[in-house]
């Protein structure tokens, strides 16, 4: 007996003789194993339904909340930028217009002071000229009224060396008229 005693207590340590297998699968704690599913499934549900739930519902709302301001604010933003550029070509049209006018401006000045100096050039130009031709008809005045005494000179020396006697002036004067005729 006391063999089967010890080989009894070795099956008993090892779980040889009272084997029940795994508990939860044991039918004799089914009705207990349901009442404590239940009670943690209840307090399971009420604790998200009440604390979790409402806190991501409201870390949820909070972010939706955020995109859409940042949204709108992009939103404005874009049309500040939008503003901004149509200023910028707004004022680099205007300055391009100004910078046209200017250079039309100087182009329209530059010209007049051109032309005035052309023509205080050509006035002086056209004095020159004039005094020039005046100076011209002086000496050819001059010069002509030096001809028909160099004529008369000159007419005087022939007569007297082809015929060997000097000619009367009036004679000389007279064939320069008749010549000038």
């Amino acid at each position: 007996m006391a063999q089967a005693q010890t080989h009894q207590a070795g099956t008993e340590a090892h779980g040889g003789a009272h084997d029940v297998g795994f508990p939860p699968f044991a039918t004799e704690t089914f009705p207990g194993q349901l009442l404590w599913l239940t009670i943690t499934f209840v307090i399971l549900y009420t604790l998200l339904s009440k604390v979790v739930l409402p806190r991501l519902t409201g870390i949820i709302e909070n972010r939706r909340s955020l995109i859409a301001n940042d949204l709108d604010e992009a939103a404005a933003l874009k049309t500040q930028a939008e503003e901004a550029g149509a200023a910028y070509e707004k004022a680099l049209a205007e300055a391009r217009g100004r910078a046209q006018a200017l250079a039309q401006e100087t182009r329209a000045k530059l010209s007049a002071e051109t032309d005035a100096k052309r023509k205080t050039l050509e006035a002086d130009l056209a004095k020159r000229l004039a005094d020039a031709e005046t100076a011209i008809a002086a000496t050819k005045a001059k010069a002509m009224s030096n001809v028909r005494g160099i004529a008369a000179d000159t007419a005087s020396s022939i007569v007297e060396k082809l015929t060997g006697k000097a000619p009367a002036p009036a004679a000389i004067e007279a064939a320069l008229d008749n010549a000038k005729a």
